[in-house]
């Protein structure tokens, strides 16, 4: 009798324990949550400052408009040279973009989807263009004046770059955007 009366506290008082335990874990791993939760939102919503969201859209903006300038070029260029340096610039700023965006994404940024209103009458000029003076057209527009554009835009951007993901992404873009703009220099059409 004596065991059974020990036996039924000692499970009542483990139920008991058991119980006290399960609330503090519970409360512990809320508490956790709620910290890292927080820690969280202060990281992926931080405010950029307006130098960062300035470098984010001028990099979208460029990649946006590189595509589609090369896109056309795709269609008319004719020399192979040309349509090749075009592949290249849909792959390359297409990557670009893409990194652009999950960074934007991540800080809570909006980016352009289209063209600007310049590149835009440039489209509309290269799409009366074809031969050689397409050709000659768009490697003078798309790709050198707008690699020296965009090299400079990243320079005077990056002076104001505060977030470092922002900075990685014009670290990363720099060394592209100079081969670029060296490959259409090499390639000048006469």
């Amino acid at each position: 009798m004596q065991k059974r009366k020990t036996l039924k506290e000692l499970l009542t008082v483990s139920a008991v324990a058991a119980m006290f335990v399960t609330v503090g874990v519970q409360a512990q791993t809320q508490t956790s949550a709620a910290q890292s939760g927080a820690a969280g939102q202060t990281q992926s919503s931080g405010k950029l400052s307006s130098g960062d969201e300035k470098a984010l859209m001028d990099m979208a903006q460029a990649n946006v408009n590189e595509i589609a300038a090369a896109k056309i070029a795709l269609n008319k260029a004719q020399s192979n040279d040309v349509k090749a340096f075009a592949q290249k610039m849909v792959d390359d700023h297409g990557n670009a973009l893409t990194k652009v965006q999950a960074v934007a994404q991540q800080k809570g940024g909006t980016l352009p989807t289209e063209p600007d209103a310049m590149h835009k009458t440039m489209a509309a000029e290269l799409e009366k263009q074809s031969g050689d003076a397409f050709d000659k057209m768009y490697m003078e527009n798309a790709g050198t004046k707008d690699h020296k554009m965009v090299l400079s835009k990243l320079q005077s951007d990056a002076t104001n770059i505060k977030d470092p993901d922002v900075k990685a992404l014009a670290d990363a873009h720099t060394p592209v955007v100079e081969q670029h703009l060296k490959a259409a220099q090499d390639m000048k059409m006469n």
